[in-house]
């Protein structure tokens, strides 16, 4: 199963056509839209909560409110911007989540690193899954721990822009600021972020001793990291730089190894929640004025 390359954000005449049907009661346009757009809000939201369980609870909260609203759309921007607007707001203001609650800095997230030693791998005959995933989960809840460390706002506006290749205007729009205001609040995002990564991650710098082949065992041992419940290397529609293509090439120009590495992490799936939706419109009396 694989997305359109065109974004949502980029395609408003299609969510034009599926709101006014669904405005007029249709469920299957309903349906449509929301699972049109529940990847992208439910990626935000991973990216923004860490906790794949928490996340699938803050897209379904999302999504009902943009569908049990969808009268006070008035058409003033794309139906995306509406869209993601709500989804914003949202995050601003739920409950922090658990690695949130630690209120981790990048000092604090560096020495975590640090204490947790390099260790060999398990056998892997004792292992769920085999070597190759158990990194790779350890490297994208590593990278998607490291957002934690930046404000909210920032870390936002890193997702939007950076990763999802957002232009300043529409992301300010989004955030409901002006696009230099984005623009300068993504601007200290990348800076923090690469800051940290460049002195700690051999990821991005190979000189640096840090590697997730060797950091995956006591990430298991600290709970960081369950093979039997896997967060980031689950079902996916593909990577976020073949469904989000824009900034690809602006990256590989300036050279900035941090951004491509979370450009570069997969799109996941999150098959349940449209069904939810689907489920709780249902028994409401959706479509019946």
């Amino acid at each position: 199963m694989r997305l359109s390359p065109t974004t949502p954000f980029n395609d408003p005449g299609e969510d034009l056509r599926l709101l006014e049907s669904a405005k007029a009661g249709s469920l299957p346009a309903l349906d449509e839209l929301v699972r049109r757009h529940q990847p992208w809000v439910f990626n935000l939201a991973l990216r923004m909560v860490w906790r794949r369980e928490t996340a699938e609870d803050a897209t379904q909260e999302i999504l009902l409110k943009a569908v049990t609203h969808l009268s006070t759309f008035a058409g003033r921007s794309k139906f995306s911007t509406w869209l993601y607007r709500i989804a914003v707001n949202h995050l601003l203001t739920v409950r922090k989540s658990e690695m949130e609650e630690r209120s981790m800095s990048f000092t604090d997230m560096g020495q975590s690193l640090d204490d947790c030693g390099e260790t060999e791998l398990p056998d892997e005959s004792l292992l769920p899954i085999g070597h190759g995933l158990l990194v790779e989960e350890a490297k994208l809840g590593c990278i998607t721990a490291m957002l934690m460390c930046l404000d909210r706002r920032q870390r936002l506006a890193f997702i939007l822009g950076e990763v999802f290749g957002v232009e300043s205007e529409a992301g300010g729009e989004i955030m409901e600021v002006s696009a230099d205001n984005f623009r300068q609040l993504l601007t200290r995002a990348r800076r923090d972020l690469y800051h940290f990564m460049q002195g700690k991650c051999g990821l991005v710098n190979p000189l640096n001793p840090c590697r997730c082949s060797k950091k995956a065992s006591a990430f298991m041992e600290r709970g960081w990291l369950d093979p039997h419940r896997r967060q980031f290397t689950g079902e996916r529609l593909g990577r976020v730089a073949e469904l989000a293509p824009d900034r690809l090439l602006e990256l590989q120009a300036m050279e900035r190894a941090h951004a491509l590495l979370y450009r570069d992490a997969p799109f996941s799936v999150s098959p349940n929640v449209p069904e939810r939706v689907r489920e709780i419109i249902k028994s409401t009396s959706f479509g019946t004025d």
